[in-house]
């Protein structure tokens, strides 16, 4: 591949970056705290490709076609091109620009085992009113902490619904630590007043209450709480799919 293709690759690399940082398209992805280091990336490229165009532009203006022209004469008559097919690279990048790729969700949830953790503490919950918890703060305070502070107390969780097998319904949320290739899924398994049709994939806002039994995730035999629900209600998807609490 010659200097020309090589800065308009690395342009349109930086590029892509660029578009997906400074829209939602990067939560895809990474991390919400890694934007900063995605723009940065984005920057640098778009600068080297610019930079590798402008020392092509002086060389040539200078005489080094031999060392730096698109084209190579080695004196026996014959001119070696560069393979056009080289430009089949940009087209991943221009799908990356284009199409956004959809979040992972049940059928990656449904064949994962569950990744919860016992963490090392508890956050203090509000003395008084509804909670509003993530599905992995629930399940881990369901698990590790008996469900204090939780028992009796109306509670809101969000997320997407899965199916097992047998058609039980779980309220799932992909915990991430890093990037979406390290995502792993953190599950609530529902019981209580369910809509008579779930969709997968569907995102829902559950509304009741604790309670004490759990059951074992078959992928891993990790532990799966319950949660009984009195009301749930469609929501879109939120901006940022995945849930970076886990790891905090």
């Amino acid at each position: 591949m010659n200097r020309q293709a090589q800065a308009a690759i690395l342009f349109l690399t930086g590029a892509a970056l660029l578009h997906a940082g400074f829209t939602d398209l990067y939560l895809r992805y990474v991390k919400a705290g890694l934007q900063p280091l995605l723009l940065a990336s984005g920057a640098v490229l778009i600068v080297t490709a610019l930079a590798t165009v402008w020392y092509e532009w002086r060389g040539r203006r200078s005489g080094e076609t031999h060392e730096h022209g698109e084209a190579h004469d080695h004196g026996e008559g014959h001119v070696h091109r560069e393979p056009r097919v080289s430009w089949l690279l940009v087209l991943p990048l221009l799908a990356l620009i284009l199409v956004a790729p959809p979040a992972l969700g049940s059928y990656s949830a449904m064949r994962t085992g569950t990744a919860l953790q016992q963490p090392y503490g508890f956050d203090k919950l509000p003395a008084s009113g509804p909670l509003d918890l993530n599905v992995v703060d629930y399940a881990t305070r369901a698990v590790y902490d008996r469900g204090r502070h939780m028992a009796g107390r109306p509670i809101r969780i969000t997320g997407f619904v899965a199916l097992d097998r047998t058609g039980a319904p779980y309220l799932v949320r992909m915990a991430l630590n890093c990037c979406a290739a390290d995502a792993q899924p953190v599950k609530i398994a529902l019981t209580g007043t369910i809509p008579p049709v779930l969709q997968p994939d569907k995102w829902l806002q559950v509304t009741g209450n604790y309670t004490a039994r759990q059951t074992k995730d078959p992928v891993n035999n990790g532990p799966i709480p319950y949660f009984q629900v009195t009301a749930a209600t469609p929501v879109p998807t939120p901006k940022d799919p995945y849930d970076e609490s886990w790891n905090k």
